[in-house]
Order: C-alpha cells, then structure tokens, then sequence
C-alpha cells in the first residue's frame, strides 16, 4: 500500500474575505457554504465588520471541513474607508494566503466552486484572477448567468459588464493584488461600480480566467440599495467613464455606462439631464435600450421601480 501523499501541500492556502453589516443571520449560511467547500486545502475566513459591532463568537463555529480539512474563522473591523471597498481592503491586507477570495454576506458558494478555480488558475501559470457563474435568486425564482468564456479580456470587459462576474466569484493571487493592480478602488462615489472598476483594472494587467459554471448562489432583495441613490449612481459612472479613456474606442460599451448615467438621472427627477444623458446614449449607439428607458423614466410613461423589477425577474439589472 503506498502512502498518500498530503493534499494540503500540494495547493494554496485561501483566505476569504467577507465584508459583513448587520446580517448575522444571512452571514452565518454564507460562512457555512464556505466552510462546505470540497477543497482539500486549508481555508480561513476573515469576517470583516463594516460599520457594526464584531459577533466574536463567530470564531469558536466549528472548524474544520466535510471532509477534515482545516477551516478556520477570524473577526477583523475595516480600518480603512467605511463601505465596501475599505472592508474588502481590510480584508485583503489581513490576508496571509496565496490566493485571495470575496464573498458577499448574503451570498452562498456551490460546494465545487473553489476547487474548480483553482484548477483554472493551475492551468494558466501567468493567470492573477478567476471568476465563475451566477444563480440569481430573486423573488422566489433561479437565472443562472454563466458565460462561455475561458479568459476574459479588457475589452471585452468595456463593451460589457459582464454581470456573471459577481465579486463573490472572485479568486485572485493577493501578491497580484498588492503589489500588482492594487486594492479595491475606495475613491468612487458611494463605492458604486467598484466591483466593475476591479475588474478593469485587473484585465488592464492580465486577462481574467473563468469556470463557465453557475457556482454561487447570489441573493437579489427586492429593495435596492442604490434605488435611493441616484445621483451617487450618475457620480460615480462619470468618474468611471474619465478613468478609463478606453470606452472611447468602444462605442458600445460607452453607450451602455451613459445610458445607465441617464436613467439614474431621470429616476432622480432631472428631466434635462436625463435627456441629454440619453442623447448621448443613442447617438453612440442607437440600439442601446438603456437610453430609451431613460427617455421613458423622464417623460412619465415608465416607473424607474417598475423597470427595475421587471428586469430583476429576468436576473438583470438597469
């Protein structure tokens, strides 16, 4: 009988990031589907408190995986800037793995996921970054957003949002990440769009790996945060539109920010930036359906609400 050899050495250590606020409930199942993972490595789970008091408890959970692998869970607080960006950020330097990983409180991992991406990793030596699938959970009903796509490019990335690269699939190599692309963006307006910025800057770097499978679970509520937040919207898809020069060479793409730009404008009641947004937006490209909504929101025949819950039911956003 020959000896087998330890599973442990032979891949990286992750660290998982999980920015938390006031959801212990949600938290604790996104831990569980954390500490689920049939990865034979170890894992540590670095629950960051943004704004909140830390639960410490959450440290004495049980630690070790289905199949006795070592887990582990550590509470920080974010030290940096309040918000999402500033915890991630915190969440990275506290970090002492190889690789790297995000999931959002109200998100779940599929048993598989990590396993799977880091295999992806392991195939591409010069890789940095890996994403996966979606299954978008929304009032009752399951879209599942994959994309058919190995590697992912930056422009790729401008003519699209690509939403199936939810930030709880990211993987990332954290050398990469400090002392490459850098952290997460903490000067964006409200830290809307910071996740799609990330995503940027990181295939300005090195094109981004991908497992076309729907591996985590992602929790839309029926209320958005940013439904109340138009203007932070409207600033913070300007200051995107100025870092990146390259939208210029990407109509559709360029199109697809403005038209965002100019619904959040007519659903916060600017009528004439709205039209001008939308302007914008079809003259760069005339199928982009965003303008025409926003012309819509502005002129009275449609509800921003409305839209934006129709488009929930098919798992999109605005």
């Amino acid at each position: 009988m020959t000896n087998q050899p330890d599973r442990e050495a032979e891949v990286p250590d992750i660290d998982v990031v999980v920015p938390t606020r006031d959801r212990p409930e949600l938290l604790r199942e996104c831990i569980r589907s954390i500490l689920k993972q049939e990865y034979p490595g170890p894992i540590r789970v670095l629950v960051v408190y943004d704004q909140s008091e830390p639960d410490r408890t959450l440290a004495d959970e049980p630690n070790l995986g289905s199949d006795g692998t070592r887990r582990r869970i550590e509470v920080v607080t974010n030290q940096r800037t309040p918000g999402l960006a500033g915890a991630r950020n915190s969440g990275i330097l506290a970090a002492g793995a190889e690789l790297v990983a995000f999931c959002d409180d109200d998100d779940q991992w599929l048993p598989g996921k990590l396993s799977k991406q880091v295999n992806a990793l392991s195939q591409d030596p010069g890789a940095e970054f890996v994403c996966c699938g979606i299954d978008v959970q929304y009032d009752g009903e399951s879209h599942k957003r994959t994309l058919d796509m190995s590697r992912i490019s930056l422009q790729d990335l401008l003519r699209d949002r690509l939403t199936e690269l939810h930030p709880s699939t990211f993987v990332m190599r954290r050398k990469a990440v400090v002392d490459g692309f850098g952290l997460v963006e903490e000067n964006i307006p409200g830290s809307y769009a910071e996740d799609y910025e990330f995503l940027l800057r990181a295939s300005r770097h090195h094109v981004i790996a991908n497992v076309p499978d729907a591996d985590v679970r992602v929790l839309w509520s029926k209320g958005s945060y940013f439904t109340a937040r138009w203007e932070t919207m409207r600033c913070a898809l300007t200051w995107l539109l100025e870092k990146y020069p390259e939208f210029d060479s990407v109509p559709k793409g360029q199109a697809r920010v403005m038209g965002q730009i100019a619904f959040a404008a007519a659903a916060d009641g600017d009528r004439r930036a709205a039209r001008h947004w939308a302007g914008k937006t079809l003259r760069r490209n005339p199928r982009e359906g965003r303008g025409y909504l926003a012309l819509a929101v502005a002129s009275g025949i449609a509800k921003p609400d409305a839209v934006l819950k129709r488009l929930h039911k098919m798992g999109r956003g605005i």
